[in-house]
């Protein structure tokens, strides 16, 4: 069972940190005078704390990775920005805070949104708050009615913010405004719906998944749960497309453009592949014969988390209690573990969802671009607010300078 938030302090004391990574107070002062361990002022005089996540992100990098529960570590040769938008913890992703797996148990995308967005003004989803639709726009999603639903929002937002006359608004409340122009936009591109101030979960409910009494609540949770994810592929995209200057409809164009591969936002069609071949045959079979192949699972396995994703289990334990398959929600899960030491993650417990609301297929790479561009908005609004560039550099691993090949001295 993955920690509970109340064990898993955002901050430490000097001494705590210091024992977590069995390192001197003066040792401790040097990380954070190089920006390895983030400190601020406690509530005493004097007194300072230290970030928990930071601490525990130094200790993976000078450890061997182990076995067991938590998340795994990154390279630390790999940027890092820092973002009050959002952070990974054991328990799952915290929205500015907020626990994304608490969130999901009531509250809906655009809730997620305005949290993300950190939107303190004006509500962004106001019902008048709807997107610009051109002639022109109106002309390319007659075009490309029959193209995946990811490709037609990328072609519609291309001529969104020539249409948009507040599309450059700089002020935070502007952008939020513009972020729920731009999600609106999607989901009418991606669905085939004419742009609504409706919930985005009841849009997506009415035009592609099955009427049943739990089909609004299954979606309003999965968004809320796939709303954001740190640093991922596309998010880091975002931002530094961001970062140049250009507007949100173009960063989320980047974001969608590099959520469709198949390392990334790609795998749920393979997902949902593998979901079906589940629910049609004999799990511990089928389980069997792939891990023999040695054939990979995916919706199984994890960049961060070591053990089981908690959005994955969230949702699929809210699938159970809605009367989903328990062979696909409990007992699937538990043979690939089992059998091939992988657990699972939020592909597979979506690809779940849309076989169980029986939503057409391509529909998990669709809903998860829906919900993702709400983080991808926030974070290239906090990225177009610091006004910096995002230029990592290279470690050079090319020939030594020498004499050119084949001129003679």
């Amino acid at each position: 069972m993955l920690i509970n938030m109340k064990n898993a302090p955002l901050y430490l004391s000097a001494r705590e940190a210091a024992a977590e990574l069995s390192i001197s107070a003066a040792s401790l002062y040097a990380y954070v005078s190089r920006g390895l361990i983030r400190s601020e002022p406690g509530s005493k005089a004097r007194e300072r704390r230290y970030r928990a996540e930071d601490v525990r992100a130094l200790k993976a990098r000078r450890a061997p990775a182990q076995e067991g529960r938590g998340l795994r570590s990154f390279d630390a040769d790999y940027p890092v920005l820092d973002s009050a938008v959002s952070t990974i913890t054991e328990a799952g992703p915290l929205y500015r805070g907020v626990l994304a797996t608490a969130l999901a148990e009531r509250g809906t995308l655009e809730q997620g949104a305005t949290l993300l967005w950190d939107a303190n003004g004006a509500d962004p989803f106001a019902r008048d708050n709807l997107p610009v639709v051109s002639s022109a726009m109106k002309d390319i999603l007659k075009a490309t009615h029959d193209a995946s639903p990811v490709e037609r929002a990328v072609a519609v937002l291309a001529l969104a913010a020539e249409a948009d006359p507040r599309a450059f608004n700089r002020v935070p409340e502007g952008r939020a405004a513009i972020g729920a122009r731009i999600l609106r936009l999607i989901v009418a591109a991606m669905t085939g719906q004419e742009p609504s101030a409706a919930p985005l979960h009841r849009q997506v409910a009415k035009a592609w998944a099955r009427n049943s009494p739990h089909t609004e609540d299954l979606l309003r949770r999965a968004l809320v749960l796939l709303a954001e994810h740190e640093l991922n592929p596309s998010t880091f995209t975002v931002r530094c497309a961001a970062a140049t200057g250009i507007s949100l409809f173009d960063a989320i164009i980047a974001g969608l453009v590099a959520l469709k591969g198949p390392r990334h936002g790609g795998v749920g069609p393979r997902a949902a592949h593998l979901v079906a071949t589940f629910a049609q045959g004999d799990i511990a079979a089928i389980v069997r014969e792939r891990v023999a192949l040695g054939e990979r699972f995916p919706g199984f396995g994890h960049g961060v988390y070591k053990g089981v994703d908690p959005r994955a289990r969230a949702l699929l334990d809210a699938l159970a209690r809605a009367g989903a398959d328990r062979r696909l929600t409990h007992e699937a899960p538990a043979a690939v573990y089992d059998g091939a030491g992988e657990a699972v993650n939020i592909d597979y417990a979506l690809a779940v969802m849309t076989l169980t609301l029986d939503m057409p297929l391509g529909a998990e790479l669709a809903l998860f671009a829906m919900a993702r561009s709400v983080g991808w908005i926030a974070h290239a609004s906090e990225q177009l607010q610091s006004g910096g560039l995002i230029r990592p550099r290279a470690r050079y691993t090319g020939p030594a300078p020498g004499r050119m090949a084949g001129v003679k001295r």
